[in-house]
């Protein structure tokens, strides 16, 4: 079984870093998904891609992959820079070079 570990980061609706300071394990896929005919859905047989699992920190999620027998990969955060800039900048006009 194959599972990641990574900390997620903040969705273009969020302003703050709410929720992206603990670190998630999923389940990557096993299996194809397949179109129910019936239904119209996609779906799987598999319901470990359901299960999202969060810790205070990547040691944790470690212990616990380690201890439940899993492979895993560990994706680190992009460290964002912030770009410093005053409010009479948006008024500068660019240099052509």
């Amino acid at each position: 079984m194959q599972a990641r570990i990574y900390q997620p980061e903040k969705t273009p609706m969020q302003s703050g870093k709410a929720k992206t300071k603990r670190w998630v394990l999923e389940y990557d896929k096993q299996t194809k998904r397949f179109n129910d005919l019936l239904m119209g859905w996609v779906g799987t047989e598999e319901t470990l891609q359901q299960v999202r699992l969060t810790f205070d920190s990547c040691e944790e999620a470690i212990r616990y992959a380690e201890h439940a027998g899993l492979n895993y990969k560990i994706y680190e955060p992009k460290k964002r820079t912030p770009v410093i800039k005053t409010y009479a900048d948006n008024f500068t006009k660019p240099v052509a070079g």
